[in-house]
């Protein structure tokens, strides 16, 4: 009988350490990996990213943008760790290159970077870059890497591959990742509305949302954020929705007594 019961205790700890949830949908997720070591193995490959980048001039050559990006961020993060305590010792990271080929990117741990050629393009005022921002903020938040990774390996054969393994297998497999495509759809669409829910909580106003995902479905050209997401008219759709759910007051009763 107790070693029927300590069984049971010791499944559900098992359960508990490789299952999550997403800040406020309360979605559960499978999380096969540490949360440490996969934040280690993104920020070897961001360094890489932004070495690369700074070699070539093309690294926050836009400083008014990254002083935009740093003061905007330090909000969505703050409101971020109101959401996922650990978020706060995150080490964030804001930058902005001039690469074409870059919109914005966001890689577990909080290092973020964002395309000035797109940002320019879409015209963003402060409240639509802070929406853009706050999409990226969520999907740090929401662990969308290190739930990829986990999915990931059900796809491979056994034994287990290494992490840094796994991770070049998902920049180049395209089997793989068309088997993802599902989950990708699903992180990105959480994104956008759990993005929203930073961004409100970090004072911005629904209606410069709501502006961001209106640019976005006007401007065919931005097809580079709707690659591997809903389509922009259904963006817009879910961005009127929840600005319309901001103007509630019972909403804005329940987000005033989250606050600490």
């Amino acid at each position: 009988m107790r070693r029927g019961a300590l069984a049971v205790v010791g499944l559900a700890m098992l359960c508990r350490a490789a299952c999550g949830q997403v800040p406020d949908s309360g979605r559960w997720q499978e999380l096969r990996f540490g949360a440490d070591e996969v934040a280690e193995q993104m920020e070897g490959r961001y360094l890489e990213q932004v070495v690369e980048l700074a070699a070539g001039g093309r690294l926050d050559d836009d400083r008014a943008l990254l002083a935009r990006l740093q003061r905007i961020g330090a909000g969505l993060v703050r409101a971020a760790a109101e959401l996922k305590p650990e978020a706060a010792a995150w080490q964030w990271e804001f930058h902005t290159t001039r690469d074409a080929d870059v919109d914005a990117q966001c890689m577990a741990g909080g290092k973020i970077l964002v395309g000035s050629a797109f940002v320019r393009k879409l015209a963003l005022d402060d409240g639509e870059l802070a929406t853009l921002l706050a999409h990226e903020v969520a999907h740090a938040v929401a662990e969308h890497d290190r739930e990829t990774l986990s999915e990931a390996l059900y796809f491979n054969r056994q034994p287990e591959p290494p992490l840094d393994v796994l991770l070049e297998r998902l920049a180049t497999d395209l089997s793989l990742q068309i088997r993802l495509s599902g989950l990708s759809q699903l992180q990105e669409s959480e994104a956008d509305q759990l993005g929203m829910v930073l961004a409100h909580r970090a004072g911005w106003a629904g209606a410069a949302m709501v502006s961001f995902y209106r640019k976005l479905a006007a401007d065919d050209a931005a097809s580079m954020l709707s690659s591997g997401h809903p389509a922009p008219a259904s963006r817009l759709s879910m961005a009127k929705g929840m600005a319309l759910l901001f103007t509630a007051p019972q909403l804005d009763a329940v987000v005033a007594q989250a606050r600490p």
